[in-house]
């Protein structure tokens, strides 16, 4: 498909899109999995199946083809008005994998080795309040409510305001980040200040960190939060106020933290112990 031909679809997709409040990403996403869809059949979109098969021939992850489904289901349904072709696609089934957790100390060796203060501050703020990375790109210090404690996350996942919980310390440290910066607007500004922190440069300080404490497991930034609600789980914290503050929309999604919540597995008492009937007797042999 020539440009010429795709241009007028691409700014009617975009138009859909602007008017039922799609963020930036979402749309930007959409746009690229339908232009690689129509640069496979290199002529108008039609043929759903063969694409997917090119997906899975290609080894692209689940979740990409997914992803992929997903954009081509919004472009088909809504900017072609074809709810047909839409039919034919087919979601993989993603298995729900454990996430992987930081101890503790791991985390406290991780945050010590955080390239600079401002960096110190959006990974302790990433852990301390369990945000998302984007989440915490986007905090303003009007969003710091040091008298109820709170941090305020606007528009995060699902375009959903929300309260973040603000400790004692996460406080301290955002503080002495202010009085080093001044910030004016964005809390963790970007090198023009004018704009936020990007989540690019925050994953590489991630990374960097990880790398100078010395830590071997394959994180990400988004295991900062897994450790918040688990380590909170090992506290005995309630799972629906976890799923409050993680911002969930479904308990089961917060449920998954109780897989590798240990010291709540180990505290746990299994249905085999409470049975008297299986208690060995100290009798002699027969």
């Amino acid at each position: 498909m020539t440009d010429t031909a795709i241009s007028p679809l691409r700014q009617r997709m975009i138009e859909d899109m602007t008017v039922r409040h799609f963020v930036e990403k979402t749309r930007t996403d959409y746009i690229r999995q339908v232009r690689s869809f129509a640069a496979f059949l290199g002529r108008s979109p039609e043929d759903v199946r063969r694409f997917q098969l090119h997906l899975t021939e290609s080894g692209v992850s689940p979740p990409s083809r997914n992803a992929a489904v997903a954009a081509l289901r919004f472009f088909f349904t809504v900017t072609l008005d074809r709810a047909d072709l839409a039919q034919r696609l087919t979601l993989v089934h993603e298995p729900r994998k454990v996430p992987l957790i930081l101890s503790p100390a791991e985390v406290a060796q991780f945050l010590e080795a955080a390239p600079g203060p401002k960096y110190k501050a959006a990974l302790s703020a990433a852990y301390g309040a369990g945000l998302r990375v984007s989440e915490v790109v986007s905090l303003k210090v009007c969003d710091i409510d040091s008298q109820r404690m709170l941090l305020r996350i606007e528009q995060g996942k699902g375009r959903k305001d929300r309260y973040a919980m603000l400790s004692p310390q996460l406080l301290a440290l955002l503080r002495d980040w202010w009085r080093i910066a001044r910030p004016p607007v964005w809390l963790f500004p970007g090198q023009n200040p004018v704009n936020p922190l990007t989540t690019r440069q925050l994953n590489r300080a991630f990374h960097a960190a990880a790398q100078q404490a010395g830590i071997t497991k394959r994180v990400t930034p988004h295991t900062l939060r897994h450790s918040f609600a688990t380590h909170l789980l090992e506290q005995n914290i309630d799972i629906r106020v976890i799923q409050v503050l993680l911002g969930h929309a479904k308990l089961e999604t917060t449920a998954l933290y109780t897989r590798v919540a240990t010291s709540t597995i180990r505290a746990v008492m299994s249905p085999l112990d409470r049975l008297t009937l299986l208690r060995p007797e100290h009798q002699p042999p027969a």
